[in-house]
């Protein structure tokens, strides 16, 4: 039977996150807003304690996608952005049975879950939300980073790299994801990992 230690936390996965500035600029039909000074991204990455890719900072002093977060302004939408693949991840910890054989065994207790889980993801290269639920790597700290479509563990790429991601995105083109796609530890292997069997190593505790 369960004691309430074993039975893991109420995780409920909030609503979709949009600031006042996206609702106003969906209305107008815009989809793109003037772009940022190189002391506005300064302080924002060292706000939110990121490194932008370079492709990232050259496309943001040129122009932002108004669907995006306005970094000087929509703090408390980041930071709710940036806690969300953690969560989502530790939503299927907890009910979809999600586990890597080099998390080791699956402890007992949910706390003890979540301490491994944010070891493994702390440990990765962090993530930029872009728009809505896809995300850009930090690292390697080079132009052509993929871009991540992330939903729980649902993790697919959304675009080879950051042109391409706002080809698909915001724009006509419907390129397919092909070729050659840069691996990020942790981020790619939860792609990898959704198509090989299994991925998830037991159920959680019935």
């Amino acid at each position: 039977m369960k004691t309430p230690s074993d039975a893991g936390p109420r995780i409920e996965l909030g609503p979709r996150i949009i600031s006042d500035f996206q609702r106003g600029r969906e209305a107008e039909g815009r989809v793109w807003a003037e772009g940022y000074t190189q002391e506005e991204l300064n302080i924002a990455q060292g706000k939110y304690g990121l490194t932008f890719p370079p492709d990232l900072i050259a496309f943001f002093l040129e122009r932002r996608p108004v669907l995006g977060w306005d970094w000087r302004s929509d703090e408390p939408e980041i930071r709710e952005m940036l806690k969300r693949p953690f969560e989502g991840l530790l939503f299927d910890v907890e009910h979809a049975g999600l586990w890597w054989p080099e998390w080791g065994d699956r402890p007992a207790h949910a706390h003890e879950r979540a301490e491994i889980l944010q070891k493994a993801v702390d440990n990765a290269p962090q993530l930029v939300p872009l728009v809505g639920h896809r995300y850009i790597p930090s690292e390697p700290s080079e132009a052509g980073n993929p871009v991540f479509s992330i939903h729980q563990s649902d993790v697919i790429y959304y675009g080879v790299d950051l042109a391409h991601y706002f080809e698909r995105e915001l724009g006509a083109s419907s390129r397919p994801i092909a070729g050659p796609i840069k691996h990020i530890r942790f981020w790619s292997d939860l792609v990898e990992r959704a198509y090989q069997a299994p991925f998830y190593r037991e159920c959680p505790p019935g």
